[in-house]
Formats: C-alpha cells, structure tokens, sequence
C-alpha cells in the first residue's frame, strides 16, 4: 500500500450534501494523488449505481482550484543574472472526468493519480536573456528617503512593476499588474492631497513611480493608451508630465506596439526612483523627447484627486 506525505488537507465541496475530498502528494513518486468518496457523486434512484455528471463537473471544478500552480517567469536577479522560470500545472479536466468514470465501480474511495497540464511561463530565459540588451527609454525622479512610509510605498510599487515584460500588442496597465495598495500588502499611509486638503492615504505616494515610467514610456516612443494629470503640479516631474493612479480610478496604461518585447527594469532607493525599458537588439524604436525632472529634493506631497484625462497619443 502506498505512503504519502499529506501535503493538501481536507478540502471540503461548496456545494450541499457533497463529501470532502482529499489531495496528497506522494513523496516517491512526486505524483498528486485524489481520494473521493464515492457517493456523493451517485445517482441514487436506481438499483444500479450511476454517475451524476453535475455533481460531478462540480467536482472537476473544485479540483481544478486545489491544484492550480501558477507557473513563474524568469527574472533577473540583484546580481544582474537571470533567475531561471518554473512551469505551472492545472488540471487536465477531461482526463480527470475520463479517470473518474473509469474507476467509479473499482473501490470506495476512488484513488486516482490527478492528471495534469503544463502551464508555461509568460517569459522564459531565452525571452529574457534576447530583450535585455537594448536601452530604449529611462526616466529618474528624486524624493526624500528619509520619509520611510513614502519610500515603503514607493519601494513596493517599484518592486511591482520591476521584471515585467510587455510583449508585442499587448496593454500595461499600473493598477493591474501593482494591485490593491493596502496595509496588508504592506503598503503605509503617507502625504496626500484629496480636493486641495491635506490627509493620509493608504499607498501615498506611489503616483511618483507611475510618472517615472510613462515618462521612460513615452521617451521610448511607446503608445500612450491611458493618463491622466493631477489637478495641481507636483512636485518631482516637469509641469504636465506626472501621471496619476488610484485603485478603482484613474489608471495608466500603454500599449506595445513594437515587434519585439519591452522590459520593465525599476527601482526606487538613495532618493532615486530609477525606471528603464529595455528591448531585443532588433527593434526600430521611434523615440520622443521628454524632459527631465529637477534633481532637487521636492516636498513630500502626493495629490490624489485627478484632473482631466490628457489626450492618448
């Protein structure tokens, strides 16, 4: 009889009256392995026992949610050397369901090896290693870090956005690929500005990070799909030239309209917010002029409320 380290617990079914199922992972063979009670997926009525084919594509669902991994991009690391990707896995639902009627009248519990399909990266070495290696747009900001819940905040969304590859026609977007700026992401409370008053917002801050990179964006020539100002100048960008974000409001985005991927390097520390796109030796880019932010400290001040949406290009 097998041995098996038990990796997963007892998931149990949201539907009613379904049984729990069991997910474990065998430590010889590294095979996920399922054991469902039988039961709950049988239609009842008759002498001879039969399948429930909903109870059991509800089944198919709940363990394509167990078993999901997501697969994860290769990155380049602190030391400048690219960190390998690892593929992901998920469900081969038909498989699964073919498996389950296979064994249905076998023994109670069903014990069937789950069967899985890879799930690639987005961006593997060979992408990476390709589109580095040619500068296509930099932009830098200058802030005082010695404001630690604004250098958090800036740090973090700097983090988010560092390693990320757009690749041909496809759209970034800051409020997608950051996300929610909450406390339980880390993100502190600092400056902002709401309606011309002065309070404290969760992620305060972090609109000095979206600015830095449209404007790295838009000296790389890249497609403007979404901006918007703030209704008053701030202080670390050019008049004109900052780009604010909200979670659930104002976004910014570009599109790659390049043939060849672009890679988003960022970075934020020594009172640097430092953003530089990158792409394959191949591509034409078609750069544009954007000046570049003064080198002296500003205050501290981040304004929420967004003014008019500028004109895409």
């Amino acid at each position: 009889m097998l041995r098996f380290e038990w990796l997963a617990g007892l998931l149990l079914l949201a539907q009613p009256g379904a049984a729990p199922f069991q997910v474990t992972d065998d430590a010889q063979t590294g095979q996920r392995t399922a054991i469902i009670q039988r039961e709950p997926y049988t239609i009842g009525l008759l002498d001879v026992p039969l399948v429930d084919p909903v109870k059991l594509e509800r089944l198919a669902g709940e363990m394509e949610k167990a078993v999901y991994r997501k697969p994860i991009n290769a990155t380049i690391g602190d030391n400048g050397a690219i960190v390998k990707e690892s593929p992901g896995a998920r469900l081969n639902r038909q498989g699964f369901i073919d498996q389950f009627y296979a064994n249905f009248y076998a023994r109670e519990p069903l014990v069937m090896t789950i069967p899985f399909q890879a799930v690639y990266p987005k961006v593997d070495s060979e992408l990476l290693a390709s589109i580095r290696v040619r500068p296509i747009g930099y932009y830098v900001t200058y802030f005082n870090s010695r404001n630690q819940h604004r250098f958090t905040n800036l740090k973090l969304a700097a983090q988010a956005i560092n390693n990320y590859v757009v690749l041909p026609g496809e759209t970034f977007s800051f409020n997608r690929v950051v996300g929610m700026r909450t406390r339980g992401r880390g993100y502190m409370s600092a400056k902002v500005i709401v309606r011309g008053e002065f309070s404290e917002g969760i992620g305060g801050g972090i609109c000095q990070i979206s600015s830095t990179l449209y404007n790295a964006v838009d000296r790389a020539g890249l497609r403007i799909v979404e901006r918007y100002s703030h209704s008053r100048s701030v202080p670390y960008v050019p008049h004109g030239r900052d780009a604010t974000v909200n979670w659930g409001g104002p976004d910014f985005s570009f599109r790659n309209d390049y043939n060849e991927a672009v890679l988003i390097r960022a970075h934020a520390g020594n009172g640097q917010v430092v953003v530089q796109l990158f792409s394959s030796e191949h591509i034409a880019v078609k750069p544009r002029h954007v000046p570049g932010a003064a080198k002296a400290v500003p205050d501290e001040v981040e304004i929420a409320d967004p003014g008019k949406p500028m004109t895409t290009q």
